[in-house]
């Protein structure tokens, strides 16, 4: 016996709205690429979490685009470090509609850092904030680049796990087993790249910007310093200075550029002292197709810049 039409759409229409197969899906937003690679993992094949801070765009000083303001205010989700990286979103996530955004820097099980330096030089030239309270990133107090320690990676992904479920339960299966697998290949990076850096050890390491204290204690690297102290800062002479003489005295070192960041500095070092220039690293991802796999790829692109500085003088 054939239901008449009516009866058939009605009952058809019911069946779409109680299936999650047709359930909508959440609109989820990310600050900077690591921190979308993340979620990406644990959100698998449920959807594809938006990412504010273009590539190739620096996330200190980001403007948002009206689409992109759009997205953020209509969000269901918002996972980001902070303002201690991203000043700039601050007020922003405050009129978005998303309840209590992310902040992965204050996770629990989240072991944060300070920056290497107290502050900057006396010497040393910084941008202000304007009058409407942007600050450039601040170079005191808690290091926000932490996703360069697995450790919290780790802790992350199990957060965005439980956050992901409980706004999603009808997919919470999925984030479980996405975020077990993300996990199970995080933990294997860890033991690779651990691996790699082995011949690292103990060399004295010259960073092009004060960004790398948790990779360094993660993986028990010897950073002897850093150029620039901040992103919005410019070295002064007193600092260059005393960077100079510390890789003269580090025969055996590298001295590397950062993405993004102009290499002059770090060349006049290297030919002043005959220190061996690396190529340039990119913790922030800036080079690196956006997606699940951009954590993995950044974390080994770290080691295998450095490894092949350091190789190169053997």
């Amino acid at each position: 016996m054939h239901l008449p039409a009516a009866r058939l759409a009605v009952a058809l229409a019911a069946l779409s709205a109680a299936s999650p197969l047709h359930a909508e899906a959440l609109q989820v937003v990310t600050d900077i690429a690591p921190i979308q690679s993340l979620v990406a993992q644990v959100m698998g094949d449920t959807g594809t979490p938006m990412l504010l801070v273009a590539q190739g765009a620096d996330p200190h000083e980001y403007q948002l685009r009206p689409s992109e303001a759009r997205a953020l205010a209509s969000a269901d989700l918002i996972f980001w470090i902070g303002p201690e990286m991203t000043p700039w979103l601050d007020r922003a996530i405050a009129t978005a509609r998303a309840d209590a955004p992310l902040a992965l820097l204050t996770t629990p099980g989240t072991e944060l850092r300070p920056f290497a330096s107290g502050g900057a030089d006396e010497d040393e030239t910084h941008e202000e904030g304007d009058h409407e309270g942007n600050h450039d990133h601040a170079h005191d107090g808690t290091d926000p680049h932490a996703w360069l320690d697995p450790a919290n990676a780790r802790a992350w992904i199990a957060a965005i796990r439980d956050r992901l479920s409980a706004a999603d339960p009808a997919h919470a299966a999925d984030y479980q087993k996405n975020a077990a697998e993300a996990i199970t290949r995080l933990n294997e990076l860890e033991q690779e790249i651990g691996t790699t850096l082995r011949a690292a050890r103990g060399k004295p390491l010259i960073m092009g910007h004060d960004a790398y204290g948790y990779f360094a204690g993660a993986f028990d690297l010897t950073i002897a310093a850093s150029l620039a102290e901040g992103d919005a800062a410019s070295p002064g002479a007193q600092h260059v200075s005393a960077v100079t003489e510390t890789a003269r005295a580090a025969p055996d070192g590298c001295i590397f550029p950062e993405a993004g960041h102009d290499p002059a500095p770090v060349d006049r070092i290297a030919a002043d002292t005959g220190m061996r220039r690396g190529a340039a690293l990119d913790p922030e991802g800036l080079a690196l197709a956006p997606g699940a796999d951009l954590y993995a790829q950044l974390l080994r692109g770290l080691a295998s810049t450095i490894v092949g500085c350091l190789a190169s003088g053997e």
